[in-house]
């Protein structure tokens, strides 16, 4: 069976990178298919006509992928359109998991700081009227503004929450260091993993 992952990144300091773990992946195209690697140009230009544009782009490129990897560079978790990828890919049952990129070099040969996982950043929590994305913003959980609908039951692959207290996505979801934890080798299988805790 295919496996369909949609890549999620910051694109300008990470996008070499990201190409470079996503091109040790792709060893059998036949059998592995990835999403998220649009040229920078698209996205852009879909920023400049409407953020309902883009956000309409993005879960274009969620479509179809059944697992969600967030490669995480030093500023990935405070970016608003990762923020939306996860919370897409949450809504769609996508399998979620999070590989620190900061330890691969970039086009001119430099590491980067290790930032915070952004799987932590985005949480869920109950309310009066139903369950709701949270996310981490100015020091403290707020309501997800880019998706403001209750989420039904149904809808998640972990125990949904039953209290208002933030339930952070990483507490069910993996995160691996690519270069630490032999990405080249692992990352096909990381994402396996993510994928069976999903049940996709």
């Amino acid at each position: 069976m295919p496996r369909r992952t949609f890549f999620s990144f910051h694109y300008q300091p990470d996008v070499w990178r990201a190409w470079n773990v996503r091109n040790c992946w792709v060893v059998k195209p036949e059998d592995e298919i990835d999403k998220g690697f649009f040229d920078n140009s698209v996205f852009e230009a879909k920023q400049r006509e409407s953020d309902d544009s883009l956000k309409a782009f993005l879960r274009e490129g969620v479509e179809n992928t059944s697992v969600t990897c967030v490669l995480t560079g030093n500023e990935t978790w405070k970016r608003r359109w990762v923020r939306y990828e996860i919370a897409r890919s949450l809504l769609k049952g996508n399998g979620l998991l999070t590989v620190y990129i900061h330890g691969v070099k970039d086009s001119k040969g430099n590491l980067a700081a290790k930032g915070y996982d952004p799987l932590a950043q985005m949480g869920v929590y109950k309310a009066s009227s139903g369950i709701f994305l949270a996310e981490w913003k100015g020091g403290k959980w707020v309501k997800y503004e880019d998706y403001g609908l209750s989420i039904p039951e149904a809808l998640f692959w972990f125990p949904a929450p039953k209290t208002d207290s933030v339930v952070q996505l990483s507490s069910h979801c993996m995160s691996y260091d690519f270069s630490e934890q032999d990405g080249r080798k692992n990352i096909g299988g990381w994402i396996e993993t993510a994928a069976g805790l999903a049940g996709r």
